[in-house]
């Protein structure tokens, strides 16, 4: 008996740990060292590896192989046929699997539909990658990304509304959807709390 949704066509190895409420569709696979917290979608067609770790609530769209080292943190939306990878120069008659990458995503960002994280980078909480971009080195929380390779274009909430911030310098706005206040401080962005 599990407590989450899996699809009868869907595999999951044994030993792969799925948390309450998760849904897992058609055709995925979910190998054996997967660890997948509650509440998680996994799309038709998903693979995921032995080396992963899923937070709570994230949504992985149809088509998209989440590899071994990549860590994805509460609230992660990946879009459809996304890709992550885990060796940096891979070739096919070298074998490299003890150069994989540790790719780590944070809370609440979006990888936008088409988009390539190339193994090895962070990518911060509420970050916004555009559809079709190619993601080659750190990104900032709240930093809004688009481009081959991308570069950063804005600034968004963590609602997901673009910020009227300049990407330099010191400012402060407020996310017109929801009145929460953001401050540019150094080349970063913060949320206050209070």
């Amino acid at each position: 008996m599990t407590d989450y949704f899996r699809h009868p066509s869907a595999i999951v190895d044994d030993g792969a740990q799925i948390g309450e409420g998760s849904r897992v569709w058609h055709f995925a696979h979910v190998c054996s060292g997967a660890v997948i917290g509650q509440g998680v979608s996994l799309g038709q067609n998903v693979f995921v590896g032995n080396r992963v770790l899923i937070g709570d609530r994230c949504k992985i769209q149809n088509n998209v192989s989440v590899y071994d080292n990549v860590t994805l943190e509460e609230g992660v939306f990946c879009g459809p046929s996304m890709v992550f990878t885990n060796v940096y120069n891979p070739r096919a008659l070298i074998e490299r699997k003890d150069q994989y990458r540790d790719t780590r995503v944070g809370k609440g960002a979006t990888l936008g539909a088409n988009c390539t994280i190339v193994c090895g980078v962070t990518i911060g909480a509420y970050a916004f990658i555009a559809a079709g971009a190619v993601i080659t080195r750190d990104v900032p929380d709240f930093a809004l990304m688009a481009g081959v390779p991308a570069r950063q274009l804005g600034w968004m909430s963590a609602y997901g509304e673009r910020l009227d911030l300049p990407l330099e310098g010191s400012a402060e706005t407020t996310c017109p959807h929801t009145g929460e206040h953001y401050q540019l401080f150094e080349g970063r962005v913060y949320l206050s709390k209070g």
